[in-house]
């Protein structure tokens, strides 16, 4: 440990000497987070939609006013004149349009003078609503949206002591009970980070030695292989957890995200985690010669798969049957389970042991790499 420490300080002093891993290490993770935070949003609203109203009533005023007053609606963006819907959803004109036939007054009045229950089912009404399919999730959130806007339009007219008719479902959300994307997508999101930025950071620690020439006199020391690595490493461990808990405080404070569950064990899990990260990086500066290799090496290994195979953005289930094997040796893939587990639902050790051990194993793996393609470098 006395011979690491003085490597450790050396690395140290590269990294405080040097300008470009302080911005690396303190402001990207801040940009990212704030631009992918709320660029990455699945909270669907301002849906384009041009009404079409043959009824020219007050309830169909009515219904038109509670569309575009609600947070999903908004008016179509050219004033639309034509009657034909698919030609309105072909021009680009709306995403969506309501079709209010003749009778919705007729209808509505007729809600609120019933007086038996069971004619609730006579008489049917019917609006029409034609969507581009071609944005499939805005087409869905559309059809949803619809269904709640009339059904509380009905349910506002119905006299006082009677309901809907038919089956009622009543849901409850836990975890996320306002399903706000950020809430699923900022714990992610940290994960991703961390990786990026510790693999980041190590892959040029000792490709700069081996550009600058001083690797030879760092070799000339009596230290090993295994103990350069070690020291090389320890102050970016402290690096990347100060960028996690920034990180982390920006999602909580910032985005409004829950943290619910132990903050120790989120520590201890982290930590794991970012070496983990770290001995990616040291793996790829121990194939590469010049820093800018090794920075893009560290890109490439790192940034894609930790955000197309982790289960960051899309499900792992649904990857073909090849793709979710090759998951199973991302790291970010047990990291996002982790912190999304304790931040979202206060998951314990009894439920992340599995995760864990496998950080620690994918950790042991790339250590014990990193340093054998240290050694074959040396000799």
């Amino acid at each position: 440990m006395y011979k690491i420490k003085f490597i450790a300080l050396k690395e140290l002093r590269h990294i405080m000497r040097d300008p470009r891993s302080l911005v690396i290490a303190i402001l990207m993770p801040i940009l990212m987070t704030l631009l992918y935070g709320y660029a990455i949003n699945l909270d669907i609203k301002n849906i384009k939609l041009a009404v079409i109203d043959f009824d020219k009533t007050s309830a169909s005023s009515d219904l038109i006013g509670r569309f575009y007053n609600s947070e999903y609606f908004s008016k179509a963006t050219d004033q639309v004149y034509i009657d034909d819907p698919e030609m309105i959803l072909k021009k680009g004109q709306a995403n969506a349009v309501l079709i209010i036939g003749p009778g919705l007054g007729e209808a509505i009045q007729k809600l609120k003078n019933i007086q038996n229950p069971a004619n609730l089912m006579i008489d049917k009404y019917e609006l029409g609503l034609t969507v581009d399919g071609a944005d499939a999730n805005m087409a869905a959130a559309a059809g949803s949206y619809s269904s709640i806007i009339v059904t509380q339009v009905i349910k506002d007219n119905l006299p006082p002591g009677f309901e809907l008719p038919g089956i009622r479902i009543s849901r409850q959300v836990f975890y996320n009970p306002d399903l706000k994307s950020s809430h699923f997508f900022v714990p992610g999101l940290i994960a991703v980070i961390l990786m990026m930025i510790s693999a980041l950071l190590t892959s040029v620690t000792i490709a700069r030695e081996k550009e600058t020439g001083t690797m030879e006199q760092l070799l000339t020391t009596p230290i090993t292989p295994r103990q350069i690595i070690i020291a090389k490493m320890l102050p970016y461990i402290g690096l990347a957890i100060l960028d996690g808990i920034i990180v982390l405080g920006f999602g909580v404070f910032h985005f409004g995200v829950p943290f619910i569950g132990s903050t120790l064990l989120l520590f201890v899990f982290g930590v794991i985690y970012v070496i983990t990260a770290l001995a990616i990086g040291i793996l790829i500066s121990t194939m590469v010669k010049t820093q800018l290799l090794a920075m893009m090496g560290a890109m490439i290994v790192t940034v894609l798969p930790a955000v197309m195979l982790s289960g960051f953005i899309f499900e792992i289930k649904n990857m073909p049957m090849i793709l979710q094997i090759i998951t199973h040796i991302v790291p970010a893939r047990y990291f996002i389970l982790i912190i999304r587990g304790i931040m979202l639902k206060g998951s314990s050790i009894e439920l992340l042991w599995v995760e864990g051990l496998f950080l620690i194993l994918l950790t042991i793996v790339l250590l014990a790499v990193a340093t054998r393609r240290f050694k074959l470098g040396v000799d």
